[in-house]
């Protein structure tokens, strides 16, 4: 019986032909779920060319280098943030959009520092900024105004996630703990405010950083709407 000779890579022809093909989708979904496992300071090429079971070289007649993979990895991102909704008025489209971000940038936590950081936008990039442009235009918002509505708002949800992501605890037995560890180590009378609000608030039954966001949210969207009304 003849053995299959071997590929010019060294790889047995039939494993190679059992493999998906390689295209520049399965390269950044492949490196999208590498950075959600390793963080994006841990990413590198070799890593990324291991998960997806090829040879390092092959990325390269797909993707340039790594700036165009990381290009593409925070366009899928913003492909994935619900585009506020046409039918709704511009607060509840923007309330879509602004939960459906928060969630993306939870699953995917390397994200937030990257997503405006790129000069060459992918079309999901692009299509998201357009509608969110045009939800504040349709609404009757001013060039000006749309400025610094989307500006602020961005500022909000983008340092929301930061330090949603990298908080020790949010909520739950998590948040108990760590507030009661910090209460126990705390010098009370040195910070009584903190104490205070740590023993009363946060060791409290029910208590959920994550509920900050849609009180800060709904405090951001009362002034823009404030706003609003002012340049009528």
């Amino acid at each position: 019986m003849t053995r299959p000779t071997s590929t010019a890579s060294g790889e047995n022809p039939e494993v190679a032909a059992s493999k998906p093909p390689l295209t520049p989708d399965r390269v950044i979904h492949g490196a999208v779920a590498l950075a959600d496992e390793i963080g994006i300071d841990a990413f590198t090429i070799r890593k990324l060319a291991d998960a997806i079971d090829v040879k390092p070289m092959t990325i390269y007649h797909h993707l340039p280098n790594k700036e165009a993979i990381i290009d593409g990895m925070v366009n899928q991102v913003f492909s994935e943030i619900d585009l506020p909704p046409s039918d709704l008025d511009w607060r509840a489209a923007i309330m879509v959009r602004s939960r459906s971000m928060r969630l993306v940038l939870a699953n995917h936590p390397w994200a937030s520092p990257l997503m405006e950081s790129r000069t060459s936008p992918g079309m999901a990039t692009l299509q998201h900024h357009d509608a969110v442009l045009g939800c504040f235009r349709a609404a009757g918002f001013s060039l000006e105004l749309t400025g610094h509505a989307y500006a602020v708002i961005d500022a909000f949800l983008y340092g929301f996630a930061l330090q949603e992501a990298t908080l020790p605890a949010t909520g739950g037995d998590e948040m108990s703990e760590l507030a009661a560890s910090i209460a126990d180590q705390m010098p009370v009378d040195d910070f009584p405010r903190f104490a205070e609000f740590t023993i009363e608030h946060v060791l409290q039954p029910g208590y959920d950083f994550g509920n900050e966001f849609e009180f800060g949210l709904n405090l951001i969207l009362d002034g823009i709407e404030r706003a609003v009304q002012a340049e009528r």
